[in-house]
């Protein structure tokens, strides 16, 4: 008798549960986890810094809502205003771009 249980990897799960790479869903489900990701690293860095939302918002010249927003991963921000926010925070941000091979 094999009682060994067989084990999935993260990209299997995702594909039953969220959905198949390229599928809408999967976009959907990627661009949240992204969103909330960055919310998260605005928010660390915030309180490094020990600004309230309210000062960092003065700083970029947005309210202190739509920071809450940002940090909680509910608003599709522009990268405009993204390096807006690391810039008052004096933080280094960079994109990497990945092209698929033609």
């Amino acid at each position: 008798m094999n009682n060994k249980l067989k084990t999935y990897s993260l990209d299997e799960m995702k594909n039953e549960f969220v959905g198949e790479k390229g599928s809408k869903e999967r976009e959907q489900y990627e661009y949240e986890l992204s969103m909330e990701i960055l919310g998260r690293m605005i928010r660390k860095t915030r309180l490094e810094r020990k600004l309230s939302q309210s000062q960092l918002g003065d700083l970029i010249g947005v309210k202190k809502a739509q920071i809450s927003k940002l940090e909680n991963g509910a608003n599709s921000a522009t990268i405009d205003t993204i390096l807006k926010v690391f810039h008052a925070l004096k933080a280094e941000i960079s994109f990497k771009v990945n092209l698929d091979p033609a």
